[in-house]
């Protein structure tokens, strides 16, 4: 483009020169060469004042990129700043882009899920093994015990428990313990009846004892079948009736909730439970690590299965998109806010870090050719300037 500029100005000189004092048609030509000349001349000089010295001579307000780069990288900075990282663009561009519905998508394929859950497992088990017991213990003794001796447990418990018993999420629980227990009882006969014969009198005949032990047991065994088989026995009503009833208290009965209190607070303090914590946290770990290990573990199956749904969900979903996207404009908004001006920063900090005459050289690479057509432009321009100014001078 500098060539072709640089045509344009030595075609201008040559048909000045061969023009030189003529008249008629020539002097219209000769007339659009000069001015031509002079406004290439013009542009070439704007033009090159920006990136050096024109022709090395010093003249003032030229190099302008070469010697005020710092000032024009900030300036850069403060317009991209303003204008562009504002929360307002990202909230908007954001939206706009739906990020949620693409992800959607992505996620909707079983090969995109089964690899993010691949590229997820190393690092989650890495991590995992890195975390020392001494640090969990560290952490259980130093944090969250201390954290849970100074937060009520009595109404957290009491609301747990009431909707246990009102979902009735306990029944399974009393099941297995009256199983378990009909079956001790069945399997452990003269355990029981040593039981119930240490309880007789001294002065008891041995048959009598052995007719009443016999007899208790019997009933014993019996009463515990019917509350297995049974789910409306009056004794798993009685027992509904006391978890309750004790749920109410441990809510709203001070003295009920003192004792609850107390209880957790001997609780934390005794040596053994931060090591129940560790020891439930290795057991924890080691399953994790087995799992995360072996791509076809049913937590990884699960996981890869999970994100399938959910991707196919945020596809089709427009008001799950509208939500999703509307937390990521949020949290993109607040980034902006946050640490807009340190990501522009980088812009000033790379400008600074140039050389004048390289960061001249990249900013001409990149826009120079551009400028040149602003020389071509002013050649055209300034031939049809000096040809209507003959014409007017001619008319005149």
């Amino acid at each position: 483009m500098r060539g072709v500029a640089l045509g344009l100005l030595v075609l201008a000189a040559v048909v000045f020169l061969l023009t030189l004092h003529r008249d008629g048609w020539l002097g219209y030509a000769h007339a659009a060469a000069e001015a031509a000349m002079v406004g290439a001349l013009a542009d070439w000089f704007a033009v090159t004042a920006l990136f050096r010295h024109p022709l090395g001579l010093p003249v003032p307000h030229t190099a302008i990129i070469p010697e005020r780069k710092e000032a024009l990288g900030r300036s850069l900075e403060e317009f991209v700043t303003t204008n562009f990282l504002t929360e307002d663009n990202a909230r908007e561009r954001l939206q706009g882009a739906g990020v949620s519905r693409r992800v959607g998508e992505w996620l909707a394929d079983p090969g995109n899920s089964a690899r993010a859950v691949d590229g997820a497992a190393g690092p989650l088990g890495r991590g995992l093994g890195r975390v020392a017991d001494e640090d969990v213990r560290a952490f259980a003794e130093d944090v969250l015990l201390p954290r849970l001796g100074r937060e009520p447990v009595s109404p957290v418990a009491g609301r747990l428990l009431e909707a246990v018993v009102a979902d009735r999420a306990h029944h399974g629980m009393v099941d297995l313990l009256v199983g378990e227990l009909a079956g001790w009882l069945r399997t452990n006969e003269r355990t029981v009846a040593r039981v119930i014969r240490a309880r007789a009198p001294w002065w008891s005949p041995q048959w009598l004892d052995d007719r009443v032990v016999e007899r208790v047991q019997l009933e014993v065994v019996g009463w515990v079948d019917d509350v297995r088989d049974d789910p409306r026995h009056p004794a798993r009503e009685a027992l509904d009736r006391l978890l309750a009833e004790l749920a109410r208290d441990l809510q709203h009965d001070p003295s009920t909730m003192a004792r609850a209190e107390l209880l957790k607070e001997h609780l934390l303090a005794h040596p053994q439970t931060g090591r129940t914590l560790v020891a439930v946290w290795d057991a924890i770990r080691v399953v994790l690590l087995d799992a995360l290990g072996d791509p076809d573990s049913a937590l990884r199956q699960r996981a890869q299965a999970e994100l399938v749904g959910f991707g196919e969900q945020l596809a089709s979903d427009g008001e799950l998109q509208q939500r999703w996207d509307a937390r990521v404009a949020d949290v993109g908004a607040r980034l902006v806010r946050s640490y807009g001006r340190e990501l522009a920063g980088v812009i000033s900090l790379t400008v600074d870090r140039w050389d004048g005459r390289e960061a001249a050289r990249r900013i001409e690479l990149h826009v120079g050719r551009d400028l040149q057509f602003i020389r071509i432009n002013g050649t055209v321009v300034g031939a049809l300037v000096g040809l209507v100014l003959h014409l007017v001078t001619q008319l005149g």
